[in-house]
């Protein structure tokens, strides 16, 4: 039996950062992988999707070109090129990963682990494993920890066939490309694909049973968004669900039902079922052991242990925000406790959320209705896109940004933005609040011109009522 300090189970975006830093914290670490590195970000989720988007940006501004006093003639794609694109991003990236297990000395076992008992994992063969790496068998660490991570959540009556339903798996290697489209979700995950798939051309309906589209965002934002989505040429049904689908040959016949009972059929070439992700928690040993669960996740507290000791979770399987950087920060600081680092535990208010559809949505912390749902009296801050030069000149002056303060103190409780490259700008707004940065710094701060960083500082500024450019 081999013996280590620290096992991971799971070599995704969480579990792979958890078994690099371990190892340079001088444990002798292992991680336990079935399918592929990187795990879903990266094979299926994350980066791929990212690849496709920019596929489909470069074909929006194709298609604009003359907004620009360019002419590139009439644009066209290559589905399978842009899918082979994708993919190869995806593989240049999966052997990145193993090169820097291999560089931390992380041993990689390939194969499907179960928790045996105390400080026991075995391992049973994988299919597709590389030739002469290490496998089936029987192993041992003080401190197993479980990076499992999340699959497709699937509901009764949605569930996929890989043909006319998808998941985000087939939704990301299309053999053809729908003319039309049935989104069920408006969640990240249903967003991204919706604004690929009208960008290039398809007709697409989102379908979301709550009343908000994109539910975990300030309420502002979404509709900004939503206005945005329909002028865009996206149908979109809120307060719906889909009771019904119905398969022909190559189409699919959705009835959707509102909130006032009435229904509707809806006829497309393909649906994508983008209702939220699973904890994998099955098939590990847990309940033998006794490992406490709850609504499909493992419980763990704040440095990443469960009830068990010597066992350990990170990432989606133990609960959300089912977020790469999440998983990858929650694995950090879990080793770190365990090697007696002390590390600071996570506040989940401080992880930022990003949405990579056209216009980008981007935010941290608590929303409008939450901050004064918990008590605070607020104070909000907003800047437009039509306000700032940057944003006119690349021809992108849609969009917003929105701070929201302890009206008492100055603290920044929220930030939330819709446009262009808000996904890169979020950053600043999370390292003030890690810093505790009040309204007063964040006023008193320098922002290089001509940037749209300038209208984080303007939403501030409006905040006081001291905005310059609106």
């Amino acid at each position: 039996m081999s013996q280590y300090d620290v096992i991971v189970v799971g070599a995704g975006p969480g579990g792979y950062v958890t078994a690099i830093r371990a190892a340079q914290l001088g444990l002798k670490t292992a991680v336990i992988e079935a399918k592929h590195l990187g795990g879903i970000c990266l094979n299926w989720g994350c980066i791929p999707t990212k690849a496709l988007l920019r596929s489909a940006e470069i074909y929006h501004y194709a298609t604009h070109a003359s907004d620009y006093g360019l002419s590139v003639g009439s644009a066209a794609f290559d589905l399978s090129a842009v899918v082979k694109r994708s993919r190869g991003v995806s593989s240049q990236l999966n052997t990145g990963v193993g090169f820097l297990l291999k560089k931390n000395k992380v041993d990689v076992i390939w194969g499907k682990a179960t928790l045996a008992g105390s400080g026991k994992v075995t391992v049973a063969a994988a299919d597709g494993a590389p030739k002469g790496a290490m496998g089936a068998g029987d192993y041992s660490a003080k401190h197993i920890i479980v990076a499992t991570g999340a699959r497709p959540r699937v509901l009764p009556g949605l569930e996929p066939d890989k043909k006319l339903v998808w998941t985000y798996f087939e939704a990301m290697v299309p053999e053809t490309f729908p003319k039309s489209l049935l989104v069920v979700g408006s969640g990240a995950i249903g967003i991204e694909f919706a604004s690929f798939y009208r960008t290039m051309g398809a007709e697409v309906t989102v379908v979301e049973v709550l009343p908000q589209i994109l539910p975990v965002e300030d309420a502002e934002i979404a509709a900004l968004a939503l206005k945005s989505f329909q002028k865009q040429g996206f149908k979109i049904l809120t307060d719906t669900k889909v009771t019904k689908l119905d398969k022909a040959a190559n189409s699919v016949t959705a009835t959707l039902e509102g909130k006032d009972g009435k229904t509707q059929t809806l006829t497309v070439d393909r649906v994508i079922s983008a209702v939220g992700v699973v904890g994998n928690i099955e098939g590990l040993g847990l309940e033998a052991l006794g490992v406490k669960t709850d609504r499909g996740c493992i419980v763990i507290d704040e440095f990443g242990r469960t009830n068990v000791p010597g066992v350990y979770a990170i990432g989606d399987v133990a609960g959300p925000p089912m977020l790469a950087h999440k998983a990858e920060h929650e694995g950090v600081i879990c080793v770190e406790a365990i090697a007696g680092k002390h590390p600071h535990a996570m506040n989940k208010l401080m992880i930022p959320g990003c949405t990579y559809c056209h216009p980008q949505i981007a935010s941290v912390g608590l929303t409008e209705k939450k901050a004064k749902e918990a008590g605070f009296e607020v104070k909000v801050g907003r800047f437009p896109f039509i306000g700032n030069g940057k944003a006119i000149a690349l021809g992108e002056p849609d969009g917003l940004v929105k701070t929201i303060f302890d009206k008492k103190t100055g603290r920044l409780l929220g930030a939330h933005m819709i446009g262009a490259e808000v996904t890169e700008l979020i950053q600043g707004y999370v390292i003030a609040m890690n810093l505790e940065t009040t309204e007063e710094d964040l006023m008193h701060t320098v922002f290089p011109h001509p940037t749209l960083s300038e209208m984080m500082h303007e939403s501030v500024l409006d905040s006081e009522g001291r905005a310059i450019h609106m």
